[in-house]
């Protein structure tokens, strides 16, 4: 892998819209937008949009507003609206093959049985960068819908805020194209990943 990209143009963070969904696991997308900017909503996209500079580079953070399994329809029409390479995009989601509190960046790779990474695989293929965000796997597959739209403990709820944190602090590395060197911190400071669990939500 190479050791750095061009810099980052736009993040988003997967979550589904509306309250009663705000503080489920499959929204820390949506807490990682958060904690950046403040975002406000583009009709034209179906999306929360807003920007914010890291490290000297213009960032636009999104948040689509069409519920998890339909994410694509507002990032692809917004990357082709503006024709921004996926390779400069991060996508922030939820990851059940990861426990609380430990966060991964990747670089493209297939959809994991994530409907959100699905659906904007589909929209704009798969060479994106994504920050993966450990909410723990429930124990069986039956039980992984009623996870992810779950709230986490308090335990849990402040691990992956402190992954958060963790992340943000490095974010000029990461808008930079610095990928290498952060996924590298990342891994020693958070260990291995939980065992691997098939998904299905």
């Amino acid at each position: 892998m190479a050791s750095s990209f061009d810099p980052l143009l736009l993040i988003v963070g997967l979550g589904n819209p509306g309250p009663q969904y705000a503080r489920n696991r499959h929204n820390v997308g949506f807490w990682f937008v958060d904690r950046i900017a403040d975002t406000r909503r583009e009709s034209r996209y179906d999306a929360d949009l807003g920007t914010t500079t890291i490290g000297g580079e213009r960032v636009v953070l999104m948040k689509p507003m069409s519920y998890m399994n339909r994410s694509g329809g507002p990032v692809g029409a917004y990357v082709r609206f503006f024709k921004i390479p996926p390779a400069q995009i991060l996508v922030v989601h939820d990851e059940l093959d990861l426990a609380p509190g430990v966060a991964r960046l990747k670089q493209g790779g297939g959809h994991g049985g994530h409907n959100g990474l699905r659906d904007i695989t589909a929209q704009i293929g798969g060479d994106f960068m994504r920050l993966r965000l450990g909410i723990g796997h429930p124990g069986s597959a039956e039980l992984v819908t009623s996870h992810v739209l779950g709230n986490p403990s308090p335990d849990d709820r402040t691990a992956i805020e402190q992954a958060i944190e963790r992340v943000i602090e490095r974010l000029p590395d990461i808008v930079a194209g610095r990928f290498e060197l952060v996924m590298n911190e990342l891994n020693r400071r958070d260990g291995e990943p939980a065992r691997a669990k098939p998904r299905k939500d």
